[in-house]
């Protein structure tokens, strides 16, 4: 029987315990966070058909899926600084192919699809070599395969790639607010039952609709310094950045309830792969983190994780099976790290929100 550890227990490293499970391998999952709530987290997620709803048809959970799902979260607006919307599209023009889904629940259907003790929360990892994991106890854990499903700054990369997250020249900062019909009428029109940009000269507003009555907003700049981006979590100089928004869009960030979180982007290079290691390989944002303007991040952790699985169940040869799976993985991360830094300079342009407005509008008489 193959040892697995996976190391991190986000989506993807979720998913890929299910997934074996389902195929009757058990694998070992190393996560640093004491429980799946130890933290918020995060927004919502509009899972795609080929990658985040095939992964959840593989791990036997559509019906769960199916009753957390938000269909209505598919609407999408385009404004303006001046608040006037470019671009609408409705839930069902959209053709309901991409429900939304809070990150915090679909966790928690993962995780309640395996056994107690399949994951190990509030475990440190403080060293990782091919095929041993030592633990913050001084546990050492013995594996013939390594996942690393750890994250933009994972402890596993390193043994097969000395590629680094680069800062993508763009930061955000994060803010919440709740109660949003009773609380935020105004702000809950603005923003729709979906997501709604407001984009104008490498600045925007980016709010999400989420379950619970909440809305996220992230406020993005772009600019050269990661490290410029902490003195802009202060209301009042955040305000500053945009003060030619409509007042409407800065209620966003007046109204928010909770305090502002900054957070520089990273991305690794485009096309980031490596050479065959025996028993090491990666998935999600540990091999191929991006910017969010593909919206493929969680969508391709979660088929990480599924055509992972499938291989090592298809084959009685790890390193076969893990040849097979980085031929996959690599080209089709490139295709979507490419998108999402051709999103992200289109998006942040002098002549925002055109481009965004251009590409909507295409999309939609494809289909």
């Amino acid at each position: 029987m193959t040892r697995i550890a996976i190391v991190g227990g986000g989506l993807g490293g979720l998913t890929l315990a299910r997934v074996l499970r389902t195929r009757g391998i058990d694998a070992a999952v190393y996560e640093l966070e004491a429980s799946p709530t130890a933290r918020d987290q995060g927004g919502t997620l509009d899972l795609h058909e080929e990658s985040g709803q095939r992964a959840l048809a593989e791990a036997g959970l559509t019906g769960q899926f199916r009753a957390i799902a938000r269909e209505e979260g598919e609407a999408l607006r385009i404004l303006d600084r001046g608040g006037v919307v470019h671009f609408e599209e409705t839930a069902e023009d959209s053709g309901g192919t991409r429900p939304e889904v809070d990150r915090g629940a679909l966790k928690r259907i993962l995780v309640e699809s395996l056994p107690d003790g399949v994951v190990r929360w509030g475990t440190k990892v403080t060293a990782v070599s091919a095929g041993r994991l030592t633990l913050g106890t001084g546990e050492v854990v013995e594996a013939d395969l390594v996942v690393g499903a750890d994250g933009a700054w994972s402890k596993v990369r390193p043994l097969l790639s000395d590629a680094v997250p680069v800062y993508s020249g763009l930061s955000f900062v994060e803010a919440h607010l709740s109660d949003v019909d009773e609380r935020h009428p105004a702000a809950a029109a603005l923003v729709g039952s979906g997501s709604m940009f407001a984009l104008a000269g490498g600045r925007g507003l980016i709010a999400q609709r989420t379950g619970g009555g909440r809305i996220r907003v992230y406020a993005a700049v772009r600019t050269g310094d990661p490290a410029a981006v902490t003195s802009l979590a202060g209301r009042e100089r955040l305000l500053d950045v945009f003060a030619d928004f409509d007042a409407g869009l800065r209620a966003l960030i007046e109204e928010s309830d909770e305090a502002l979180i900054p957070r520089p982007i990273h991305a690794l290079p485009v096309g980031h792969r490596w050479d065959r290691l025996p028993g090491v390989t990666l998935l999600g944002d540990a091999a191929h983190v991006m910017s969010p303007f593909a919206g493929e991040g969680a969508n391709l952790a979660m088929l990480d994780a599924t055509e992972l699985a499938l291989a090592l169940a298809g084959h009685d040869d790890v390193e076969i099976a893990l040849a097979a799976y980085e031929a996959a993985l690599f080209p089709r991360a490139e295709e979507a790290a490419r998108d999402s830094a051709d999103n992200l300079e289109a998006c942040f342009r002098p002549d925002a929100p055109a481009a965004m407005v251009e590409q909507m509008l295409a999309h939609t008489a494809d289909h």
